[in-house]
């Protein structure tokens, strides 16, 4: 198991990445503010069973590689900070897509609103990739990797249903107070550009754990 240290760093990564405006923010933002805050709920539960299939995928994928593949953990991590220095520019370039500039959806059945959810959650590549930059920097190849991968994995889970639950329930006040206030966009941007062109640097300059 990943030390208590580590959960915790993992867990305020993972918080600020899923501050970051995506795919799975607007569409959960949208429904929301569309047909109510029950609505975005349903539809984050599709999105939460997302997460899990990628982590998984993730977790046993990084296992596999790291037993078989000599180098594969710096593989991973060089590929790692590659992503995420791509993640921070994205955050700060001009022209940045806001979560807040809201599409009108039509109205849905529970079940649509969660397999809906689920849908945009697994056709997002940046979830996938988010996992295989992430998950490495917090892994000591030395001890049982998976379980390491699965614990780290359920927190940024956790991490993110949260934060989005919230998101859900206040969409509408939310997007009233930001809209009113483009600075604060724009200062959240670069303050999540830092951080993740930090962590990259970091990723990358690290000598490898053995």
């Amino acid at each position: 198991m990943p030390t208590t240290t580590t959960l915790l760093a993992f867990a305020l990564i993972s918080l600020g990445m899923v501050l970051t405006p995506g795919p799975n923010m607007i569409y959960l933002i949208s429904r929301s503010i569309t047909q109510g805050w029950v609505a975005g709920l349903i539809s984050l539960g599709g999105v939460a069973l997302g997460f899990v299939f990628y982590m998984l995928c993730a977790a046993f994928g990084i296992t596999a590689l790291v037993f078989a593949v000599p180098y594969a953990y710096d593989a991973l991590r060089f590929a790692g900070a590659a992503y995420l220095l791509w993640l921070a520019w994205q955050a700060i370039r001009p022209g940045g897509q806001s979560p807040f500039q809201v599409k009108k959806l039509p109205v849905d059945g529970p079940k649509k609103l969660f397999a809906m959810g689920l849908v945009t959650n697994l056709l997002n590549p940046k979830i996938a990739m988010l996992y295989l930059s992430l998950l490495p920097q917090f892994i000591d190849p030395a001890a049982n990797v998976l379980t390491q991968s699965v614990a780290l994995g359920f927190t940024q889970i956790a991490v993110s249903v949260t934060v989005n639950a919230m998101i859900a329930l206040a969409a509408g006040s939310i997007a009233a107070f930001l809209g009113a206030r483009p600075v604060w966009l724009l200062v959240q941007r670069w303050l999540m550009g830092a951080v993740l062109a930090g962590l990259a640097l970091r990723m990358a300059f690290e000598a490898r754990r053995a």
